[in-house]
């Protein structure tokens, strides 16, 4: 039996799956047709998206309600983005986890005042990517393989980091003695709700990727109503909009850091969302083509709008976009939903608290594995390629994310350097002539 999806390709579908994507006519915001599924699709993902997004403000040193803020403003741009320039057809803008740390590092360098103006800047430098379609020479200088040592660097820090959630107990539970009743209680209960997280995505990872995530937070929250444990607290602070201007004086070399940190965090945004639109092709239900400048387009307007209200970073997210489309989305509409479901939450901060923090640590836990298993992907592309994305997810995990992806980027940059040249017996300028067209060969490839 044929599904809605497939009655709905035009009458040479077979033919036209089998050479590859298309576009197909009608909007990619909103077709009557599809608002019923895509409905549907951005309930589920919505409530989906509330703990993933909460983890990853936590993670950043955000406000909770910043960082869902973002999320809703971040889905409203792509929608209305979708119905002039569509990137992708189904992709769920979202804070990005590998992103996290990065702007925690921001934080505790240029200070919470500082980091509004971090995001414009970064927004701008995302913007002349998008306007001379830059992307496809960072792919050269960054190569994939290397964002996935980063990646994979950044899940390690965050499965540590929310592993903490799993012992932790209230403050007035404490006692001399660490291992206490209270303590091995929540360890179990830590590790059953983690156990049957990863049972219930194993079972349903191919059909209803939320499930999991709604039968731990729903369970989280009826067992916290009858025994004691740590809850999130979620602080409802003003969202105020205000020109993102430096609010200290800052020195010239913090003015070169800070335009440094900006340049790497809009270089890793651009080439996570590259590498989403990937994968999100391959998954629309449709067999649409997508755009990856479109899509830089709608983060890049989305990023300098969210630092107007102090906001964090966007992109589309995979995993999220991945349940959108088992959920049944269509079209951008179900992004819209999404945007209204975090919207809610945003300012009825007080339903958040019924989240158990052991419960936000088996998925953020999860999530961080997730990253760092994507070393796995790095395998096809050789063994130098998962020597540097290795050392990349070293350097990132021990030395520093900043530090750790300068080094990895200098390293790869002499190896080109080595192999494509034999400068040894050439001219200097030969040698940077050779450099540069080797570059630009690279990038016709990728084209």
């Amino acid at each position: 039996m044929k599904s809605q999806t497939e009655n709905n390709l035009s009458p040479n579908s077979q033919e036209t799956q089998d050479s590859g994507p298309v576009t197909l006519p009608g909007s990619a915001a909103f077709q009557a047709q599809y608002a019923l599924r895509d409905t549907a699709a951005g309930l589920i993902t919505g409530a989906m998206a509330i703990p993933l997004s909460i983890g990853i403000a936590m993670m950043s040193d955000y406000p909770i309600k910043v960082g869902l803020a973002t999320v809703a403003f971040a889905c409203l741009v792509g929608w209305i983005n979708a119905w002039f320039k569509p990137g992708n057809f189904i992709g769920a803008p979202g804070i990005a986890a590998g992103l996290a740390p990065v702007l925690a590092l921001g934080v505790a360098t240029f200070g919470w005042e500082n980091m509004a103006f971090c995001i414009f800047l970064t927004a701008a430098m995302q913007a002349v990517i998008w306007k001379f379609n830059w992307q496809r020479y960072l792919l050269i200088a960054v190569p994939v393989y290397l964002v996935e040592g980063l990646l994979a660097g950044v899940g390690l820090k965050i499965l540590l980091k929310f592993s903490e959630f799993t012992y932790e107990i209230p403050e007035e539970s404490i006692t001399e003695e660490f291992w206490n009743a209270a303590r091995i209680q929540i360890v179990t209960i830590s590790t059953v709700g983690l156990g049957a997280f990863l049972f219930l995505f194993s079972k349903f990872k191919d059909t209803q990727p939320a499930i999991p995530y709604f039968v731990l937070i729903l369970g989280g929250a009826l067992l916290a109503q009858f025994i004691t444990v740590p809850m999130i607290f979620v602080e409802d602070i003003d969202l105020h909009i205000k020109l993102p201007l430096p609010q200290t004086d800052i020195s010239i070399m913090t003015l070169v850091y800070m335009v440094l940190f900006c340049a790497m965090l809009a270089i890793v945004d651009v080439i996570e969302q590259v590498m989403s639109n990937a994968a999100i092709e391959k998954i629309d239900p449709l067999k649409r083509k997508t755009n990856s400048n479109n899509s830089l387009l709608a983060i890049w307007i989305a990023n300098m709008g969210a630092s107007f209200f102090h906001g964090m970073t966007n992109l589309d997210g995979l995993a999220k976009s991945t349940t959108n489309k088992l959920a049944g989305a269509v079209t951008k509409f179900s992004v819209l939903v999404i945007g209204s479901v975090v919207c809610f939450f945003t300012f009825n901060t007080q339903y958040l608290d019924f989240l158990p923090k052991f419960a936000l640590a088996a998925i953020m836990m999860f999530t961080g594995y997730k990253m760092v298993a994507g070393l796995a992907h790095v395998t096809h592309h050789g063994p130098y390629a998962l020597m540097l994305a290795l050392l990349t997810a070293a350097l990132v995990f021990q030395v520093g994310i900043f530090e750790g992806l300068l080094i990895s980027m200098a390293l790869h940059a002499i190896v080109h350097f080595l192999v494509y040249t034999k400068h040894d017996k050439m001219p200097g300028r030969s040698v940077v002539k050779r450099y540069f067209d080797n570059l630009k060969n690279d990038s016709s490839n990728l084209e």
